[in-house]
């Protein structure tokens, strides 16, 4: 272990110590940082003998040590090196810089930047600079267009992690204006928002024929997410092959790095700017994921796929990764490359879109059974709506077994199959103990 341009060793925490300028000098560094509590400077591992005390130190100082508000580009967490437990500081570029040292404000005693291995301070000039660039149309400065707002949702989803919000929770979580209002951030996480997420299904490879388009949103993002993942879940089909060892499911797509991808989607989105929320479409051969925004202006697209971590909305990953939607700032492209490359990115000029190629693709006759129960479910009874599912996923399943799922008759459950024969929804070849049900 060495440091460079991106890592820092320091042996032990203590008072003289001065983390936050390390800090700042990685949140005005175009790549952010790392930096290990529990290293030398030789890359000698010595550990942490206080591992908790310390971090709950670590995250006091930064909170409350370092302007603007760092929340949301930082994690604090424990790493195994050398069976040795460690503190890893991660650090993402931050969005409104010239970061500084509150106690000393916008100078050069305060504001720091990381060149080489080195925390150095900061040139008036370069100061100016930075401030004069500054992104200040954030979300955090928007007023929500509707101050009635409500957060239980929101409640719920850190009370499900053991987390408690007192009655000051909008000012903790960066959820107001300068003036107190709601800000945008707020509006995104509230209980009712106009905020439209869809989820669109296509039969072919292209957009001419819909068959479904679910509509989420109007609620929190936070539950919005869950609702989007919820369905692609159900679309991700498994393809089962029995070898002679075992059995092999390949579903339609990885779903660990399409979750990471969604995530990704819903927290980085540019809601300001584009003003519209991300798009979900699934198409007979792949998913397209579309989100709003380009590439930070001092972000190339190595350093994306690097993992390096500048998040554009960090008031909304800081509670996304407090519910542990969001495992830790910077991993997420990693787990996501396990599985898929960079030629699935698509970088156009004010959007970002990640394509997923289906792992195999569905037959004929699966394509045709695609949504035909949603589809019909105005004009079929939900018997019969269950039984055209139960045929669609298994279709060498007879009338009795169909009756003993149903829990009625053979009789009953033959009078739904005569319905469903004369919509020309199903028929039968071979016989009623070896035959087959085929759709249309």
């Amino acid at each position: 272990m060495i440091e460079s341009n991106r890592i820092e060793f320091k042996r032990e925490l203590t008072k003289e110590l001065d983390i936050e300028k390390e800090v700042v000098a990685f949140l005005n560094y175009k790549e952010g940082g790392i930096i290990y509590i529990g290293v030398d400077n030789n890359g000698n591992v010595i550990g942490v003998k206080d591992i908790d005390g310390d971090i709950l130190k670590i995250k006091d100082r930064i909170r409350n040590g370092i302007s603007p508000s760092p929340m949301g580009l930082f994690d604090v967490t424990v790493e195994k090196i050398e069976e040795t437990d460690v503190i890893k500081i991660f650090i993402a570029s931050g969005s409104e810089k010239p970061y500084y040292k509150t106690h000393y404000g916008l100078s050069e005693r305060g504001c720091f930047i990381r060149i080489g291995t080195a925390a150095e301070p900061m040139t008036t000039q370069l100061i100016e600079k930075l401030y004069s660039t500054r992104v200040r149309n954030s979300l955090k400065n928007i007023r929500a267009p509707r101050q009635n707002l409500t957060f239980r949702q929101l409640h719920i989803y850190y009370e499900s992690k053991g987390l408690q919000l007192n009655e000051q929770f909008a000012s903790t979580l960066d959820l107001q204006t300068a003036d107190g209002d709601y800000n945008y951030v707020a509006y995104l996480l509230a209980d009712e928002n106009s905020n439209s997420i869809k989820v669109a299904k296509y039969e072919g490879k292209d957009r001419n024929i819909l068959i479904s388009n679910k509509e989420f949103g109007y609620c929190s993002l936070l539950k919005a997410t869950d609702q989007v993942l919820e369905k692609l879940n159900v679309e991700n089909t498994v393809k089962s092959e029995i070898t002679y060892r075992k059995r092999i499911d390949t579903p339609l797509w990885n779903e660990r790095a399409m979750r990471e991808i969604v995530i990704n989607a819903m927290v980085h989105n540019d809601y300001y700017t584009n003003e519209v929320p991300p798009k979900f479409e699934i198409f007979s051969d792949r998913v397209e994921i579309t989100s709003a925004g380009r590439l930070p202006i001092d972000m190339s697209q190595n350093d994306f796929f690097s993992g390096i971590s500048s998040p554009r909305n960090k008031e909304l990953m800081r509670v996304f990764r407090d519910v542990e939607m969001v495992e830790a700032l910077g991993s997420g492209m990693r787990r996501i490359l396990d599985v898929y490359d960079r030629s699935n990115f698509v970088f156009l000029d004010n959007f970002i879109r990640v394509v997923i190629p289906f792992a195999w693709l569905p037959s004929e006759n699966d394509r045709l059974s695609e949504g035909l129960p949603e589809r019909l479910s105005e004009e079929l009874s939900n018997t019969a709506a269950n039984i055209l599912q139960m045929i669609i996923d298994d279709n060498h399943i007879t009338k009795i077994m169909l009756a003993k799922k149903l829990g009625i008759s053979a009789t009953a459950v033959q009078k739904h199959l005569n319905k469903l024969k004369s919509k020309h929804l199903i028929k039968r070849v071979g016989s009623a103990s070896h035959g087959k049900w085929e759709i249309g």
